[in-house]
């Protein structure tokens, strides 16, 4: 169904996704998270989309589970009442979907708890200046459900990753940037231009190639390094009897830019 708290736009191959409860932060409530996961579903079926990006409207990126939803709910984090988050195919779908496309994430203000567990599906992030970033779940009494532990440890150095965790305290972007968890921190007026200049010039390539080597990064976090390179090898070998594969060269030696169809 459609909600005003997810705006949904496409430009040029790239998706623009915002969360839009501003006055709660981004909160996720189960209208905002149903309305998100329909916007991530149409990116990974539509082949007109190359690449997500997603943004919070506001102070925030989002400031996790709506808490106050849980509370008129009557029962826990975990629990299985109506408004528990994560009884929800929400919180299943931020732990386990996959868009099978690149996502950017562009971080401003507040990415915390759910919010930041979201940012970390992505695969790349970038941070406005003012962005902090923490899982405070532990000081509430349980603790992040939708991959914040299992995501974060693996994504940056362990022993920041266990201090935020166990802690519960927030980072700064410039700390985040020190320990891996962005790639970039950028002014606040300049964060969604430098998300969407990533985005395209990803969606500029082969999505075939793209959306394989992609595929090949995440599943070699599983894998032993000859596994990891038996596995790119055929990849490799797959994409190049893709159309796409002859067009790159042939626009190189022909001097112009390469007109990439995904096939």
């Amino acid at each position: 169904m459609p909600s005003e708290t997810v705006r949904f736009e496409v430009t040029d191959g790239v998706a623009l996704i915002t969360l839009n409860r501003p006055e709660a932060l981004n909160a996720l409530n189960r209208e905002l998270s149903g309305a998100l996961i329909e916007a991530l579903q149409t990116v990974r079926h539509d082949d007109a989309i190359r690449v997500g990006v997603l943004t919070g409207e506001g102070r925030a990126f989002s400031a996790g589970a709506d808490l106050k939803e849980r509370a008129a709910g009557g029962g826990g984090p975990g629990g299985n009442t109506p408004a528990s988050f994560f009884a929800t195919d929400a919180g299943e779908a931020f732990s386990t979907f996959d868009t099978r496309k690149p996502m950017v994430a562009a971080i401003g203000g507040h990415c915390l708890a759910g919010g930041l567990e979201l940012a970390l599906t992505c695969d790349v992030r970038i941070a406005a200046e003012d962005a902090r970033f923490g899982l405070p779940e532990i000081t509430r009494g349980f603790f992040p459900g939708a991959g914040g532990p299992q995501r974060l440890p693996r994504l940056i150095p362990q022993a920041a990753a266990m201090e935020m965790i166990l802690t519960g305290d927030p980072i700064d972007a410039a700390a985040a940037l020190r320990v891996g968890l962005v790639s970039r921190v950028v002014p606040r007026d300049q964060l969604l231009p430098a998300a969407m200049q990533i985005a395209r010039r990803i969606a500029g390539h082969a999505p075939l190639a793209v959306r394989a080597v992609r595929e090949l990064a995440h599943a070699s976090d599983d894998m032993t390094l000859a596994q990891a390179m038996r596995f790119g090898g055929s990849l490799r070998w797959i994409i190049g009897q893709t159309e796409d594969a002859s067009e790159g060269p042939r626009a190189f030696a022909e001097k112009r830019e390469a007109r990439y169809q995904g096939r």
